[in-house]
């Protein structure tokens, strides 16, 4: 049976087809992995999600999070499944051997993580955060700090958090107020509230480590005061046993739209004056330590959103093929015989276009973890400075661009169950409040297209931008050389030019300091970079998928439409590389196009957003304040 969660043929395509992530095994960091070795650990990951996650994804949704006297507890049936994360060594999956990860490459576990995703992406940010908090802890910790923490952590016996947003302060981090007093030269005491902690307390684990943004006494200022200390729930003990209680409270949980399984946590820490926290890293290091985890959440949430997307898009296409609704157009009314939904045109067309995004995406996401890859591996300085280049600029895209697109896709799922899909006796609707978070937290999406054009775009003087726009080039060169597929490619350097074009534009109006000018065009700029980008994607698959597609109907000496057709209907091969070009012809043809007008709208110089007066907006906007 054809999993609901993604389709791993076309995972199977992506690694192996379009990136040769068995390149990287040619590397020393990754020489010890096989094939095999990567096929076993996806299929052990989708049978994971399959079996465990998928199964209690509702409980998270109905029974949820929940808070009672400061105590936080979750659905008990997340609590075997959270075990098996740590037992089957899934958080620290792609780290080091070193620090007794499994080293795999990020390519490969960004297959993993979108099952997880696909199946319960409640369940899954548990993990994920305290990954992150062991990964700061690898990176900046003191060789003792590390004994102490980085273990339980990575081993998934302790969980851990993220605790940097504060009241009033939301994504402002220049105005972190929670305080650190030196108690020794590495011990401070800390005060202060933090929210929308995801993870920041729940009944699962013993101990949570918590990474908390603070400012020392007489430190500066804004950004460049901030230090970050490892704070954990219970103070740990020299022989890494769990000590007393550290003083950190949780005051209570947001009631959320979605991820309800989620604990998101309002933390204090030293409401008793009695909370201990170590120094991680340097004084007035926080913002670069912190910015190390943020990155690596950002492009998570991408992948989370991609999960959420492709399970939404395989549970309408199994509505849809099943329900039957409706005559065949053609006939006008002359008919009273039903037809599946799929028969009908729209519905094939919205099928199709929220195929060829969740497609679109999972290259997206899986190009960025291969970049990782590259830069992890590569030992010519030069390449790996570039691959990371690449990693950063995507970055952005990957978390924005993937979560405005994945909410579209369930939005469309929702449609296509029609009445049904607003109820919760389907899952749509579920896929799509879990899915609304991902373009909201870990920096709002359109904080992300502000990274996008004012350090992404520049950085390096351009340099990683251009040789983005040269890879392009080089694709569409190579595609353009064969006749059946030259009109995909004219369309693909057209959208190119105009991204280069409408980055040159935006580029302009900074360098005549019009700074508002052209952050207002951010969110549309990341847009036309992301539209391009998944035009690109699909072009490179569509010329695998045309090529293989051949040789299969040369195989079989089908010549004719009809006979194609009929190797389709008859080999699963030739049906997956069918769907292949398909979604890549209609993205090409039917969406991309669409990117020319946003750019057109970018370079229109008229400002009406920045030249309208507050008051103007409506009477709400001259309302004293409080009213």
């Amino acid at each position: 049976m054809a999993s609901l969660l993604v389709e791993k043929r076309d995972i199977d395509f992506i690694l192996y087809e379009q990136f040769d992530v068995l390149e990287l095994t040619k590397k020393d960091k990754f020489s010890y992995f096989s094939k095999d070795e990567f096929d076993m650990t996806i299929e052990q990951a989708l049978k994971f999600a399959e079996n465990e996650l998928a199964p209690i994804n509702q409980d998270g949704d109905r029974i949820g999070a929940k808070w009672d006297n400061g105590k936080v507890t979750i659905p008990p049936s997340f609590h075997g499944p959270l075990k098996t994360y740590g037992e089957a060594g899934w958080v620290s999956a792609a780290d080091d051997t070193e620090v007794e990860g499994q080293g795999l490459p990020m390519s490969v576990f960004t297959a993993c993580n979108e099952m997880f995703h696909a199946a319960n992406t409640a369940i899954n940010l548990y993990p994920g955060l305290a990954h992150g908090a062991g990964k700061l802890i690898e990176l900046y910790g003191t060789d003792e700090q590390k004994k102490k923490y980085l273990g339980k952590v990575y081993s998934f016996e302790w969980g851990g958090s993220m605790c940097l947003t504060e009241p009033g302060a939301g994504s402002d981090l220049a105005h972190v107020a929670t305080k650190a007093v030196q108690i020794d030269d590495k011990h401070y005491k800390i005060s202060g509230q933090k929210i929308f902690i995801t993870g920041g307390d729940y009944d699962a684990k013993p101990n949570i480590v918590h990474p908390v943004l603070a400012r020392r006494e007489g430190d500066p200022e804004g950004i460049r005061g901030i230090s970050i200390f490892i704070v954990p729930k219970y103070r740990v003990k020299d022989d890494g046993s769990i000590g007393e209680y550290n003083d950190v409270a949780c005051a209570g949980i947001e009631h959320k739209m979605g991820i309800k399984g989620s604990a998101t946590c309002q933390l204090s820490f030293g409401d008793n004056g009695d909370c201990v926290g170590e120094l991680l890293g340097q004084p007035s290091q926080g913002i670069e330590i912190m910015f190390h985890m943020m990155n690596e959440e950002r492009l998570n949430v991408g992948v989370q959103a991609l999960g959420i997307a492709s399970t939404a898009y395989l549970n309408s296409l199994k509505y849809a093929q099943e329900r039957q609704q409706g005559t065949d157009i053609r006939l006008k009314g002359k008919s009273t015989k039903l037809l599946n939904l799929i028969k009908h045109p729209d519905i094939r067309r919205s099928l199709l276009w929220m195929k060829s995004y969740v497609e679109g995406l999972r290259a997206l996401n899986y190009y960025a973890a291969f970049c990782m890859d590259l830069r992890n591996a590569e030992t010519d300085e030069a390449a790996a400075k570039t691959a990371n280049g690449f990693l950063e600029f995507l970055t952005p895209v990957c978390k924005a661009y993937s979560s405005d697109m994945a909410y579209d896709v369930c939005e469309q799922a929702i449609q296509i169950f029609g009445g049904y899909g607003f109820c919760g006796d389907y899952p749509v609707e579920q896929f799509a409040r879990d899915c609304k978070i991902t373009s909201l937290y870990e920096g709002t999406n359109g904080i992300q297209a502000i990274d996008l054009v004012g350090r992404k775009l520049p950085m390096a003087k351009g340099e990683f931008f251009k040789y983005i726009v040269g890879q392009m080039e080089k694709t569409i060169n190579e595609v353009g050389g064969d006749m059946a597929l030259q009109k995909y490619a004219d369309l693909t350097r057209k959208a190119k030019d105009s991204m280069v074009d409408c980055a040159q534009h935006l580029m302009g109006l900074m360098q005549q300091m019009q700074i508002p000018e052209a952050f207002v065009s951010a969110t549309p700029f990341l847009e036309v970079v992301g539209d391009t980008i998944l035009g690109w994607m699909h072009l490179w698959q569509l010329s695998i998928a045309h090529k293989k597609l051949s040789e299969i109907f040369e195989k079989a000496n089908a010549m004719t439409e009809d006979e194609k057709k009929a190797v389709i209907n008859d080999n699963r091969e030739a049906a997956f590389y069918s769907g292949k070009v398909h979604s890549a012809r209609f993205f090409i043809s039917k969406i991309l196009p669409l990117q020319e007008g946003k750019v057109k709208s970018i370079k229109d110089d008229d400002f009406a957003a920045l030249q309208i007066e507050e008051v103007a907006f409506s009477e709400v906007a001259v309302a004293p304040a409080g009213v």
